[in-house]
């Protein structure tokens, strides 16, 4: 459904370039462009990466890896006999997360809302206690 073929930036470069950024001690989109192509040799222009940023083809193929991702390694997890909270059968029947939010200051090009407002970047996190997976 949202597959297409973009030969500037593969969709599967996109997704590892997006778990290289997460990882990355870096201070910016850019700073991350500059040291991924010091560190893997891979140059790719500015435009290129943040316009795929914003995306919503892309968005929705991240939600859709995400969902398939996590399914898969729950299942894998499960069938291992990972249970953190087996000691404790009362709570069989819950899903037990811990959330938390983090936001950061929003980059000096952020776009601005129709009130000339703009709002950091965010994220609400959260932990399965059970599995010990983490998820957006």
């Amino acid at each position: 459904m949202w597959a297409r073929s973009c030969p500037e930036l593969k969709d599967i470069d996109f997704i590892r370039l997006g778990l290289l950024r997460c990882i990355s001690v870096v201070d910016s989109g850019r700073h991350f462009l500059q040291t991924n192509e010091q560190i893997y040799g891979q140059l790719l222009p500015h435009s290129t990466y943040f316009k795929s940023l914003k995306s919503h083809r892309r968005t929705s193929m991240l939600e859709a890896f995400e969902q398939q991702s996590y399914h898969l390694h729950s299942e894998t997890l499960l069938s291992q006999g990972i249970d953190y909270l087996k000691a404790f059968p009362e709570l069989d029947e819950y899903t037990i997360e811990a959330a938390d939010g983090h936001f950061i200051d929003h980059a000096c090009h952020t776009e601005k809302n129709s009130k000339g407002k703009v709002y950091a970047a965010g994220g609400i996190y959260a932990l399965n206690l059970r599995s010990g997976l983490l998820r957006r």
